[in-house]
C-alpha cells in the first residue's frame, strides 16, 4: 500500500529537486526521493560507526588486523 507525503519547500530548492531527478533519469521526483530513502537507510549511525571504531581499536591493540580495499568493504566486514 502506497501513502502521499507532501512536503513544502522554498522554489528554488524544488526546482534544484526536479532538476537533480531528471539528471538522474528519473520519471519523477517521487523516484527520486525514494531513491533518496533507500540509500539513508543504508547509511551508519555515528552510534554505530563509534562502537565499530571503538572495536576495531581493541582488535588493533590485540593484533587483530583486518585488510582491506575501502570503506565499504570494512562495512561488510564488521
Amino acid at each position: 500500500m502506497r501513502s502521499v507525503i507532501n512536503i513544502s519547500l522554498p522554489e528554488d530548492k524544488a526546482k534544484i529537486i526536479k532538476n537533480r531527478a531528471k539528471k538522474a533519469g528519473f520519471a519523477s521526483v517521487s523516484g527520486y526521493v525514494r531513491s533518496l530513502l533507500a540509500l539513508d537507510e543504508e547509511l551508519v549511525s555515528p552510534e554505530e560507526l563509534l562502537e565499530m571504531s571503538r572495536q576495531a581499536e581493541k582488535e588493533y591493540k590485540s593484533g587483530k588486523l583486518v585488510k582491506v580495499k575501502s570503506l565499504a568493504s570494512l562495512l561488510k566486514s564488521a
